[in-house]
């Protein structure tokens, strides 16, 4: 029961993802653009055959997507082993793999059902635009960006309880 409301955190962001793709594919004909922030953001539906950022996209294997898909379901596992072995009460650690967790599935659940991911976030300057991403992606993200900070701050804990020690 302890573990609730990090589950609730994944569950957050698949529901998200799920909602925000679904509106994406309802609203926007494929490869559609609506402006947001003239020459810094807009919507847009494309589908990502390939792994983040489009690394892949274009390869011409039926391989990749079983290494894509199997990758995924071994990231999944690893998180939710990792998750469930620290404590509870590590909230950074705790906030950043369900981030992750919820990622991983939103993404998987396209590759299942689509064999693409739907990708609609594009930042951009000018004509230099960044790959397309989605809510899970940036919920990778920031899962990723919060497991740095944990790392950083686990070292200087470890020298405050030798300090405190000695």
């Amino acid at each position: 029961m302890k573990r609730i409301h990090y589950l609730a955190v994944t569950a957050a962001v698949i529901l998200l993802d799920l909602w925000t793709k679904w509106l994406i594919v309802k609203r926007l004909d494929l490869h559609q653009a609506i402006p947001i922030i003239p020459n810094f953001f807009q919507l847009v539906h494309v589908r990502n055959t390939g792994a983040a950022f489009g690394i892949g996209a274009n390869a011409d294997s039926r391989i990749i997507p079983l290494l894509l898909n199997g990758g995924a379901i071994a990231v999944f596992c690893v998180v939710v082993v990792y998750a469930l072995r620290s404590a509870v009460t590590d909230r950074l650690l705790q906030t950043g793999l369900h981030l992750i967790l919820g990622g991983a599935i939103g993404n998987l659940l396209d590759r299942f059902r689509f064999g693409y991911v739907v990708d609609f976030l594009d930042v951009y300057v000018r004509n230099h635009h960044w790959p397309a991403f989605n809510v899970a992606d940036s919920a990778i993200c920031i899962g990723i960006g919060l497991l740095f900070l944990d790392m950083k701050k686990k070292p200087e804990q470890a020298a405050a309880v030798t300090e405190v020690s000695s």
